[in-house]
């Protein structure tokens, strides 16, 4: 956590990755994000991991720092509730980030006769508005085509199990609206934002040059595995029965790798025998596979411990391939050595370590790192502080099962 964000309010209608992770980032710079959702928890409030008692883990991971509103937006008085605090008044306010279907009530061009100045951002899935999901938009950007091993029949895709496209998505929208709440800061001009989830995968896809390759070489990355595109680099297995990933970017690196393993003799003569230049990244990725004949016996005779050690010392770029389990155990990173982390009691889960912000801003040091809420347990200070509502009003909502508090 930071405070560089302090004052910022955003709402957030929001449900799986995207939408609470561009809120989560902003959270945790020190913005405050209001993240309302139905009585009982929205879509994703038991989404796995979860723990014994079916408390989610990833629920609690994604929503670390904002505050929670519960309130039954099926109702036009639990409506009229979120449509008044997302346009509440003030400089910082009227943000408003979602991934839910938008109805009349949270529009943007509803909000705007509310607050004129609104920002708006909207997540959605395909380009024409029509459903998609991480899954669905790696099907068809290519990328299943290129994961997995390289002996694996071509007509079998590989979905990768990192949700990218979500992340990305996520991180962009917070990019956006930081970009509109300058522009209103500098212009009184409010903003209505559209992204789609599908074309930040078009987008990424065509950055990285796979769409130009297809169109200049009718050509497109073929499945490699582990292996590094377009250089020297794979994974190896140790004496130890362990797996290592090697890494080879530049000429230097090859030069003191070579030196390492005491491969002077093999590399040039393979250099010669293929008339390339092992120093260009292109001619590596030509024999990459005489590359890997012969390193691999190098590393065969080496403990991952041995191996990770020589090419530290030589200044050559490798990791050891961890399980989740192991790099929780191993990694000193994944840690409260790291200031990154922090040990914190989240309710109804326990002691967790837990992230911060990544970012290490040099005028506004880490913080306390801040637990995700439960589920409306900021409702009545919600509705007291940026709505007015008086402890009776609030009741009354109570009563008639429009808000809730806390879940038990």
């Amino acid at each position: 956590m930071n405070s560089i964000l302090k004052g910022l309010r955003i709402v957030e209608g929001s449900a799986f990755v995207a939408a609470p992770l561009g809120g989560m980032m902003l959270a945790q710079m020190g913005a405050d994000v209001i993240r309302f959702d139905m009585i009982g928890g929205g879509l994703d409030y038991r989404r796995w991991p979860v723990t014994k008692n079916n408390e989610s883990i990833y629920w609690a991971g994604m929503n670390k720092g904002k505050r929670s509103i519960a309130v039954d937006f099926r109702t036009e008085e639990g409506r009229e509730i979120i449509s008044n605090l997302i346009s509440a008044p003030g400089p910082d306010a009227g943000i408003f980030l979602t991934n839910l279907p938008v109805r009349n009530w949270c529009a943007h061009e509803f909000l705007k006769e509310l607050r004129d100045d609104i920002i708006s951002l909207n997540i959605v899935g395909n380009p024409d508005g029509t459903t998609a999901v991480d899954y669905t938009v790696n099907a068809k950007t290519g990328w299943p085509f290129t994961t997995g091993p390289q002996d694996l029949d071509n007509n079998e895709p590989v979905n990768n199990v990192l949700p990218g496209w979500d992340l990305t998505c996520g991180l962009m929208a917070a990019i956006a609206l930081l970009a509109a709440e300058r522009h209103r800061s500098r212009t009184g001009e409010g903003q209505n934002i559209r992204l789609s989830l599908a074309d930040v995968g078009y987008h990424l896809t065509a950055s990285l040059g796979y769409v130009g390759d297809v169109q200049l070489n009718n050509d497109q990355r073929p499945r490699i595995g582990n292996q590094m595109y377009g250089t020297f680099g794979k994974d190896f297995r140790t004496s130890d029965n362990k797996r290592i990933m090697l890494v080879i970017v530049t000429a230097r690196q090859m030069h003191a790798f070579t030196k390492a393993a005491n491969l002077e003799y093999e590399f040039e003569a393979l250099a010669i025998k293929n008339e390339i230049n092992l120093e260009l990244e292109s001619d590596r990725w030509k024999v990459r596979n005489q590359l890997n004949d012969l390193v691999a016996p190098w590393f065969e005779n080496l403990t991952l411990e041995q191996a990770g050690q020589r090419l530290t010392n030589a200044g050559i770029l490798w990791a050891p391939f961890r399980t989740y389990k192991e790099m929780v155990n191993e990694d000193p990173f994944v840690s409260t050595t790291n200031s990154l982390f922090q040990q914190v009691n989240q309710p109804g889960i326990g002691s967790i370590l837990t992230p911060g912000s990544p970012f290490d801003f040099s005028g506004f040091p880490r913080e306390k790192v801040e637990r995700a809420p439960i589920l409306g347990e900021h409702t009545d200070s919600i509705l007291s502080e940026i709505l007015g509502m008086s402890e009776i009003q609030i009741a009354k909502l109570h009563d008639n099962k429009i808000v809730d508090g806390p879940s038990e």
